[in-house]
């Protein structure tokens, strides 16, 4: 199972919005054959593990399947992989954990025990659950694992007075802050950062077999038509609050989708773009955004992780990682419990989440 794990992992930023799955397939004699999910459209893990035995003129007749998923019982866009591996004749399947998707929901392991297959389920559940935890923000929150990135100084500077910010972290953080772009469905910042840094907002820094979905939060289409985040790669997708029709036709007419979701105080409304974000399919949402947009993330207690890169350079005056409050009282300071901590590179990467954020 730690083998499919590893598997698993290696299919992140491939297959989105599908989970990452691996499988482990081992013969009576003791053979093994693993596969990881494929790209989008592309054969589940299951599958591909077996159609790789086929290709090596064996049967899987009497095997032990070890999956980080349970295996799909609907037609999506590939068949069910639990009549596949019903039909190869299999002995036992061990299953990390259920699917979270209505469509399965414990139908993929019902078909197999129907079968006559021993299934077991639960074996390394939560390190399977983690690696997929978009997926199951998506199916069972109906909407995204927000993950907010921050790149600042020791001192908990992010830009200085004016915006500039390039660069406080080092390229290793950098790169490493991209490998985390290229898994998300989608990265999102806000006007603030298009106007200040003109970013580009894609994967460069790290090879991926694909871009996410490049968001802005512009709530007055103040988007440049010549922002560098608007050509490819990738699609763009702009929420905005008010609608002024000659910007939004100049923004139509170079390929960003723009969509009005009017909030409180002139603002987008960032719960209803996170449900749109999940019908789009996006599993885990990758915000890089300024001290502004990251403080409304969280003052409306919808960031779900974060991670940050600390440089050891003090700024001083600055604009600091997030823009909120005043409290009450420093018992209403919101809780975090640290993931881990990381050199990277000269520099620190924390990440860190609300107590029990991970459980819904």
């Amino acid at each position: 199972m730690r083998e499919a794990l590893s598997l698993a992992t290696q299919a992140q930023w491939l297959c989105p919005p599908n989970p990452a799955v691996g499988c482990v397939i081992v013969l009576p004699d003791g053979g093994v054959i693993s596969a990881h999910t494929q790209a989008t459209g592309q054969a589940h893990a299951e599958a591909q593990a077996l159609r790789m035995l086929a290709a090596q003129g064996q049967s899987a007749r009497g095997a032990t399947v070890y999956v980080t998923l349970e295996p799909c019982s609907h037609h999506g866009r590939t068949p069910p992989c639990a009549d596949a591996l019903v039909r190869e004749g299999v002995a036992r399947v061990v299953v990390a954990v259920e699917d979270p998707n209505p469509l399965v929901a414990g139908q993929g392991i019902e078909r197999l025990r129907a079968a006559g297959i021993q299934v077991d389920v639960g074996l390394l559940a939560d390190e399977a659950r983690e690696i997929n935890l978009g997926f199951f923000s998506r199916m069972q929150r109906g909407q995204p694992w927000v993950r907010l990135k921050v790149a600042a100084s020791l001192d908990g500077r992010t830009a200085l007075d004016d915006g500039r910010s390039q660069w406080i972290t080092s390229p290793a953080a950098r790169a490493d802050g991209h490998a985390w772009r290229a898994r998300a469905g989608a990265v999102l910042t806000g006007i603030g950062t298009v106007l200040d840094d003109n970013p580009r907002l894609d994967v460069r820094e790290v090879d991926t077999p694909r871009q996410p979905l490049r968001v802005i939060v512009d709530s007055r289409l103040e988007t440049p038509p010549s922002a560098r985040i608007l050509p490819p790669p990738g699609d763009v997708l702009v929420y905005h609050a008010e609608d002024h029709p000659a910007r939004r036709a100049a923004l139509e007419a170079v390929g960003a989708e723009l969509v009005c979701l009017p909030g409180a105080g002139g603002k987008v409304d960032l719960g209803a773009m996170l449900a749109d974000l999940a019908r789009r399919g996006v599993n885990e949402l990758h915000v890089e955004a300024g001290h502004k947009l990251n403080g409304s993330f969280v003052r409306e207690d919808r960031v779900d992780e974060y991670l940050i890169y600390l440089a050891p350079k003090l700024i001083g005056q600055g604009r600091e990682m997030m823009r909120f409050g005043p409290l009450d009282g420093l018992d209403d300071a919101p809780a975090l419990e640290f993931l881990d901590v990381q050199r990277v590179g000269p520099d620190l990467r924390l990440r860190a989440r609300p107590p029990g954020r991970d459980r819904f």
